[in-house]
């Protein structure tokens, strides 16, 4: 896998705490990776993290991405090969609270990680996470690519195209001449999966409700997003990564990750599809009227650049994405399963099928 490129590497995760950033540390210690986490805090309760029981199997750190110093202590003693910087706060619903917090981990917080990079006296992949919410959403119905321009009508958005264009700045300021560093960014949105506690998300709400024996109240129940699962952008980062150590070409380059065009589903069907497997009878869903903030009723991303340079291209269809949502919480709540090993299983789940598929990553080249 990924041209087992990460066995016996030293990788820094930021935001490892996170509902992304647990998923992405576990896959890189089952690759035989030495992981350390750099996280302010555990963000949810309950937290996939602490079920997963990684504080034992990787360096815990927790440091907010905003503590220069601490930040550069612990990246400069770990010395890593590669790092994955995830560390956001990724709530809309929170910049609209917090919008000078969102900025300042956001932008300030991804400068401080870049300014740790570029003063590493070894080699090492960077891989920069943003979001899909960094382009100027106009609502069109084509996909937005990597040269569109960026931007945000909210403090989130505008703070993930803020993020990009220091990324940009670092990379030719600093960066783009130095033979050890490799560094690019990578745009995914639209994640669900099981383990995501967060606020406001669309499937966190839902199976809170449903675990109340509630139906869900859903604002926006016709807008349309091209949902993946979480394993998909994941699967993009690590062989962006991978590729990065191998090729110069991709150095200070952005990609997006997205799903299949057949995944493009309103969240009313969405809602439905998973709530399959909560073997309930009672309504699934309400909708309200009560939309505290504007919603994009429309964002997709264009991955031809990832299909070109990379090779890659996402492996679920949207019945598969589906059950691996609906099991994973449906075996936490509803059927007392053991959700480390099944966590573990899907990620093997996955990867099996990436194969099966003759996905680029699943094979050395």
């Amino acid at each position: 896998m990924f041209n087992n490129v990460y066995k016996d590497k030293k990788v820094v995760v930021t935001g490892h705490t996170g509902f992304k950033g647990t998923w992405l540390t576990r896959w890189l210690t089952m690759l035989g990776a030495e992981v350390m986490g750099i996280s302010d805090a555990i963000p949810t309760t309950p937290s996939m993290f602490e079920i997963l029981g990684l504080e034992q199997k990787i360096h815990h750190r927790v440091i907010d991405i905003r503590d220069a110093a601490a930040l550069a202590q612990a990246i400069h003693g770990f010395e890593p090969d590669f790092v994955f910087h995830l560390a956001a706060q990724a709530i809309v619903s929170t910049s609209y609270m917090d919008p000078l917090g969102t900025i300042s981990t956001n932008v300030l917080g991804t400068a401080n990680v870049l300014d740790v990079i570029r003063q590493l006296s070894k080699p090492c992949v960077a891989v920069i996470i943003t979001s899909d919410k960094c382009y100027e959403n106009v609502e069109w119905e084509w996909g937005y690519r990597e040269t569109d321009h960026l931007g945000g009508k909210d403090i989130y958005s505008a703070s993930k195209g803020a993020a990009e264009v220091i990324f940009h700045a670092y990379f030719h300021s600093f960066l783009k001449h130095r033979p050890d560093i490799r560094i690019a960014s990578a745009r995914a949105g639209n994640v669900i999966g099981g383990g995501d506690w967060a606020k406001d998300r669309i499937i966190v709400d839902s199976v809170l409700s449903w675990n109340d024996h509630k139906p869900v109240q859903i604002r926006s129940p016709e807008a349309t997003r091209p949902w993946q699962h979480v394993l998909e952008p994941l699967s993009g980062y690590l062989w962006l990564g991978a590729n990065l150590a191998t090729n110069e070409k991709l150095n200070g380059e952005s990609f997006n990750f997205g799903p299949r065009a057949e995944q493009n589903r309103r969240v009313i069907e969405l809602i439905a599809d998973v709530f399959e497997y909560w073997n309930k009878d009672f309504d699934c869903y309400q909708i309200t009227g009560n939309i505290p903030f504007h919603e994009a009723g429309l964002l997709k991303l264009n991955c031809d650049k990832a299909l070109f340079h990379l090779r890659w291209e996402p492996t679920l269809f949207y019945q598969e994405c589906v059950r691996m949502v609906g099991e994973w919480y449906a075996g936490f709540y509803i059927q007392d399963r053991d959700v480390q090993s099944l966590t573990e299983q899907q990620i093997e789940q996955y990867m099996q099928l990436a194969t099966e598929r003759g996905n680029q990553w699943t094979h050395s080249s």
